[in-house]
């Protein structure tokens, strides 16, 4: 099996994680990994939120297996745009790791009265200047290590960064975590996919073993709440679902839809339907003034 993913260390590292648990369920199966650059990767001046709608991060993965050259990619789910290309499509997530954003390096309430925190997210920015609208937010973009190292040299007082990213790279140094009820993460975020080619008899079905049913009912609620809204990858939309016995808690946020941002704290029966995600939708853009 022919499996891609981008060339940054945390792509790579979430190939690893792939093989290491692929492997130990099918270990006949030979994997080769070819990876490649994305469009993200290598324009790091244009801002993200007018990349999302052509997949900044995955489309040379896509396109590459509907040519046939891979068969399957590895991504962070929040990568993946909910239109996804037609021929494609999301046999396995894996169970979702931390879920929040983190600041480094110290907390919120800390940072002095007009510091400087790095973000290129715009959900970030906007939970940013609703909490503490004193600080001066600057572009950052670039990997987990390039964004560090401008912390360290002095370039900003603070960034913030996805801890799942982090602790995937093993990386241990003082981050305080936002409590993702208020700062409410980006969807799917924490979550690891894997796409391939919609009826894939070869391997489809062996990819699906590795999916995660909790994470993928969360997740599908988070994206599905998304592609309802019409809104791209980099939306300043925050959707976090979490399922609890028979319901799933869910927490949302939407900015730039309306004159005040639009909350969402309920929970939705795990069973739900179209509707119930509709109104949700309709809420959150500001299309209905209450969510029933």
């Amino acid at each position: 099996m022919k499996v891609g993913t981008r060339e940054s260390l945390l792509a790579m590292r979430q190939t690893d994680i792939f093989k290491e648990r692929f492997g130990a369920l099918h270990p006949e199966v030979e994997l080769e990994i070819i990876s490649m650059k994305a469009l993200g990767d290598i324009d790091l001046t244009s801002p993200l939120d007018q990349m999302s709608s052509v997949g900044a991060f995955v489309r040379e993965l896509d396109d590459a297996m509907l040519r046939g050259r891979i068969d399957a990619s590895v991504n962070s789910l929040k990568d993946i745009p909910t239109k996804m290309q037609e021929g494609l499509t999301i046999p396995a997530v894996f169970e979702r790791d931390a879920v929040e954003d983190v600041i480094l390096p110290c907390p919120l309430d800390e940072l002095p009265e007009g510091a400087t925190v790095g973000t290129s997210s715009i959900r970030r920015q906007m939970l940013l200047k609703e909490v503490r609208p004193d600080l001066k937010i600057t572009p950052l973009r670039g990997n987990i290590h390039t964004r560090m190292s401008k912390l360290d040299s002095g370039n900003y007082d603070a960034i913030i960064l996805a801890k799942a990213g982090l602790d995937r790279m093993g990386i241990v140094r003082p981050m305080y975590a936002l409590d993702p009820k208020v700062f409410v993460p980006a969807p799917a975020q924490g979550t690891i996919a894997l796409e391939c080619r919609s009826g894939d008899a070869q391997n489809e079905p062996l990819l699906r073993e590795l999916d995660h049913r909790d994470t993928r009912i969360a997740v599908d609620l988070e994206r599905e709440i998304m592609k309802q809204m019409g809104a791209g990858c980099s939306a300043p939309v925050g959707i976090n679902a979490k399922v609890e016995g028979g319901r799933i808690s869910l927490h949302a946020v939407s900015y730039g839809y309306t004159p005040e941002p639009r909350r969402v704290d309920m929970t939705v029966p795990a069973d739900y339907v179209s509707s119930d995600v509709q109104g949700i939708s309709d809420y959150l853009i500001g299309k209905k003034d209450s969510i029933a």
